[in-house]
């Protein structure tokens, strides 16, 4: 983490706990009805009527998931908040509040959290989310967050992944590789700059993909759009570690095979751009890479003509019986058995 020699550090031992929690979070406001009552009780209260809950949590860790030598802050703040709305869309859900800890070592000052904080106010604001809660505590391996995301959603309108059928067809939403190579950028600069402090890096060619890596967005406007196009998906997850790996879990809990094209598959041209200065397979960067959160899904034939065209969707293949396996199809019409190779927590 670079640090401005002429910023302000407040040292968090100033706060205390509950105090560090109330200085975070006091700019945070209210907004969903489903809130009762928020941060600073015990728990906060909720009531979701006729609705079913969805919860999710993640744990995001320093050295594993992010590198703060490129992460700013405010974007970490928002992109911890992000990934986990991800999922509660992923069910076909309107994601409602957040709660949100962390651990954090003495090295950094209250003003980074601030940082932290405000990019966890911004994301609350843009997804119309409450913050209702969380933790804080030392930690002597750097920083971890860990955000639990709420929702909510009518018991007839949940998505699993377990409700694909053969001929389904397999759609996923907007472009796919551009955050893992968004990353390899950023990395190919980290090591640039340990060599030479003073060069500074270009980066304008790469916008694109540096912002799909440091400040995702959750496909809320696709739920709302299928909600709008009278479309429920059969069976439904976001992409979070890698487009194979997710097809892999669909199929798994739905018991089918498929048939993935590889012509099909959504790539911007920056990405395509960019893995050819890396020498990269861009097919495979979309297939293994990650972190793209976008929403994958299943839909019956029968609503084809209600998405048909939309810019926002690409059907990429269609589900087959589960006997017949899952294949990649490759543009020379050769079928390549699919291997889930993205993102694993825990290496061998």
């Amino acid at each position: 983490m670079i640090e401005d020699k002429n910023q302000q550090h407040t040292a968090l031992s100033h706060l205390g706990e509950f105090g560090l929690i109330d200085h975070l979070t006091k700019h945070f406001n209210i907004k969903q009805s489903s809130t009762v009552h928020g941060i600073g009780d015990d728990a906060a209260v909720l009531n979701f009527e006729d609705r079913n809950v969805v919860v999710t949590t993640d744990l995001l860790v320093e050295g594993v998931h992010f590198d703060l030598s490129y992460a700013p802050l405010k974007h970490l703040g928002y992109k911890s908040i992000v990934v986990n709305l991800s999922d509660v869309y992923a069910m076909n859900a309107e994601a409602t509040q957040v709660t949100v800890s962390i651990a954090v070592s003495n090295r950094f000052p209250l003003e980074a959290l601030e940082e932290l904080y405000a990019g966890i106010e911004t994301a609350a604001k843009i997804y119309n989310i409450d913050v209702v809660g969380g933790d804080t505590t030392s930690s002597t391996t750097g920083l971890l967050i860990s955000v639990t995301a709420i929702g909510k959603v009518a018991p007839n309108k949940a998505v699993y992944r377990s409700g694909a059928k053969p001929n389904d067809l397999l759609v996923v939403s907007g472009d796919l590789g551009a955050a893992y190579m968004g990353l390899q950028v950023l990395e190919r600069e980290k090591e640039v700059y340990k060599v030479n402090p003073n060069n500074q890096p270009d980066l304008d060619g790469y916008t694109y993909i540096i912002e799909r890596q440091l400040k995702p967005e959750a496909r809320k406007d696709i739920v709302e759009l299928l909600e709008a196009l009278d479309v429920k998906p059969t069976a439904m997850i976001d992409v979070s570690d890698g487009l194979s790996s997710e097809i892999m879990h669909l199929c798994k809990h739905s018991n089918v095979g498929c048939d993935l094209y590889e012509s099909k598959i959504p790539l911007d041209p920056q990405v395509i751009s960019v893995c050819e200065e890396f020498n990269i397979d861009s097919t495979t960067v979309a297939l293994n890479g990650g972190e793209d959160y976008e929403l994958l899904f299943t839909i019956s034939q029968d609503d084809f003509p209600k998405i048909k065209g939309n810019p926002n969707l690409s059907v990429i293949g269609y589900i087959t019986e589960h006997t017949s396996g899952k294949h990649l199809v490759t543009r020379a019409e050769s079928k390549i058995e699919l291997k889930a190779q993205g993102w694993k927590n825990f290496d061998d």
